[in-house]
């Protein structure tokens, strides 16, 4: 319609239509800024150049924004276009999400895979993160036409492997009267399963939801953790424990062990769910756990074995990937956490590594010119990370029917040369509650898992009080009793150094041999052996309990041969007469889990009697 002036009139449409395309203005490595983006919102995905490369908008200034873009942008010029999409970075939430691979942005890597028969992911490739053309089996609820239904309620269920039931919860932000329920039957993700009416306003919903990985997932309410998180390794559940719903870091140098303690967890935890975020670390140790974790098995109460893949969903977004993914694999692989929670789930995710992250956050600043702050590191790093651990925790879910979910989070840290100075590892440590430092000489000397039980600690010790008095009364006194010999040992080893062994009092070289006890009998885990690779709790407590039970009666027996007139005993006369029940005591270990539980309770409840004899009969051949 031709308007007063000759030219053509603009309708608000045209103008919105010009308004969804931006160019580009200035390229720096991942960083883009663009013109013509008067009203984008930050963190706003967008698409850039002619490839399509996914962004997100980090800075708004005027009508230019900057954007952090997650893939290569070489070959990006200037007057690109710049799409908006209208919407933050978010991650698609359905069934299909378990056993999967994905990239830092929720890519599947199996897809892309088959599709480009590139062993690289193609530029600006654009595939949908979960398959919308397999069946589900879809079983409803018993619920009707008529009933309410707000967020958060559970549904439906669907089969998704024999290991997992995937519980369908309504969105967060939906509510109204059911007016179609599908009957039971195999249905896609894109198939409407339940249509709700509220307010007049009919709304068809799937089997599919996507949500912003920025955004926390809501809950009704925060619970105080109180059961732990059992992963298998005897100086983590006994000396430093975590609970189910905690924050863990894991700081070590290269070669320490952080990444096979991570892998520890995924396969043996008592978890419900894995997620597992390689950020930024080497290609081959994602590889391994592809590798590997197929071909892992647990074994269920009823005694079936299945694969740990089953329950473990994978983020790879490794070192040779853009740098800027990395920070969008973290929050993609603790939203996919919190989804599995809201079920009623206990999920562990694991972040291999924090540190690789935070590296990213420091390039991503620096070409933003932002003041920087320690070791290059901006001011907002301490910010970043505690928002991310903050979503950890184990909450009462949003809906009904009532239910508990948690999140617990091991983050890996990966200081310069195990330098626990480090702005990451010193950041970390201030919001963490559960500290497992790992140490390069006992690494050396082949002592795995290397964590040092001088310096780590676990602030979860009287929150899993209650648990412990019930599971076994005595075993707190026992920890306690446990951690007092290691410590007294690193004050005994420089006595040693400058005066040798036999200067020592007959009861502190009692001390140092149950130390040793500790140290490579207990402490020491080998995780490539059937009856060591795993653990469970009544054997950590039962072999601990044994070793200082030993250390007790020795200066029992010590201490009442020294006030009387007969052959006095000393250490040396212990270890020469009780030599085979010293020599079972180190065996404790090799008693294999697999012939169940009241068989090693047994055996172990033996040799505690037989040591008390043994020293007893001791005794009285001395007087």
């Amino acid at each position: 319609m031709p308007s007063l002036f000759g030219g053509p009139m603009t309708t608000f449409e045209d103008s919105e239509k010009e308004s969804e395309y931006g160019y580009v203005r200035k390229v720096s490595g991942p960083v883009v800024v663009a013109d013509g983006m008067a009203g984008a919102a930050m963190y706003e995905l967008v698409r850039v150049g002619h490839d399509n490369l996914i962004g997100e908008i980090i800075r708004l200034e005027g009508d230019s924004a900057t954007i952090q873009v997650y893939e290569e942008t070489a070959g990006l010029m200037v007057n690109d276009p710049v799409l908006r999409t209208r919407k933050p970075l978010s991650v698609e939430l359905g069934p299909g999400i378990l056993g999967n691979i994905f990239d830092g942005i929720q890519r599947p890597l199996k897809t892309i895979a088959k599709r480009s028969g590139d062993v690289y992911i193609p530029r600006g490739v654009s595939v949908p993160a979960l398959d919308k053309d397999i069946l589900w089996e879809f079983q409803p609820k018993k619920i009707g036409e008529g009933d309410l239904l707000t967020g958060g309620d559970l549904y439906a269920t669907v089969f998704e492997n024999t290991l997992m039931e995937h519980r369908v919860a309504l969105p967060p932000d939906a509510m109204g009267k059911i007016t179609y329920i599908a009957p039971a039957g195999h249905y896609s993700l894109n198939d409407t399963v339940l249509e709700l009416e509220f307010q007049g306003v009919k709304k068809q919903v799937t089997m599919l939801q996507t949500w912003p990985v920025r955004t926390p997932r809501p809950v009704a309410s925060k619970l105080a953790a109180d059961t732990p998180l059992l992963t298998g390794q005897r100086v983590l559940d006994a000396l430093f424990p975590s609970v189910l719903g905690g924050t863990c870091a894991i700081p070590g140098a290269f070669g320490c062990g952080k990444t096979v303690i991570s892998q520890a967890l995924s396969k043996y935890s008592n978890s419900d769910t894995v997620v597992y975020v390689g950020c930024g670390e080497r290609g081959n140790e994602m590889a391994e756990v592809l590798m590997d974790f197929p071909q892992l098995t647990m074994t269920l109460p009823d005694g079936r074995e299945e694969s740990v893949m089953k329950r473990t969903t994978l983020v790879a977004n490794t070192s040779n990937m853009p740098v800027a993914a990395r920070e969008a694999s973290i929050y993609t692989g603790i939203t996919i956490a919190e989804y599995f929670r809201d079920m009623g789930y206990n999920v562990s995710m694991m972040a291999d590594s924090t540190s690789r992250w935070a590296e990213a956050l420091r390039e991503i600043s620096g070409r933003l010119a932002e003041m920087p702050a320690d070791s290059g590191y901006p001011a907002y790093l301490a910010a970043r990370l505690a928002s991310f651990y903050e979503r950890a925790g184990k909450v009462k879910c949003l809906g009904g029917p009532e239910r508990t979910g948690s999140v617990t989070i091991v983050g890996a840290v990966s200081p310069p040369g195990g330098d626990f100075s480090d702005p990451v590892t010193s950041a970390t440590l201030g919001i963490v509650q559960v500290f497992w430092g790992l140490d390069k000489k006992l690494a050396q000397r082949k002592h795995f898992p290397s964590v040092n039980w001088l310096i780590s600690y676990s602030k979860y010790s009287g929150a899993l009080e209650s648990f412990y008095e019930k599971f076994d009364a005595d075993f707190i006194d026992i920890r306690t009793k446990a951690r007092e010999v290691l410590q007294r040992e690193d004050d005994l080893n420089e006595i040693v150094q400058l005066v040798g062994k036999d200067a020592l009092a007959e009861t502190d070289k009692i001390t140092l041999e149950t130390a040793k006890l500790l140290r490579e009998d207990y402490l020491a885990q080998n995780a490539f052996t059937p009856y060591d690779k795993f653990c469970p709790f009544y054997k950590s407590v039962w072999m601990l309990r044994n070793i200082i039970h030993f250390y007790n009666l020795a200066n029992q027996a010590v201490e009442r041969g020294a006030g009387m007139d007969g052959q006095k005993i000393t250490y040396t006369l212990i270890k020469h007469r009780l030599g085979d029940l010293f020599y079972r005591l180190v065996s404790q270990k090799f008693e294999d889990p697999a012939e169940g539980e009241d068989v090693l309770v047994g055996k172990f409840k033996k040799l505690h009697d037989d040591l008390t004899a043994g020293f007893r009969n001791l005794e009285d051949e001395t007087r």
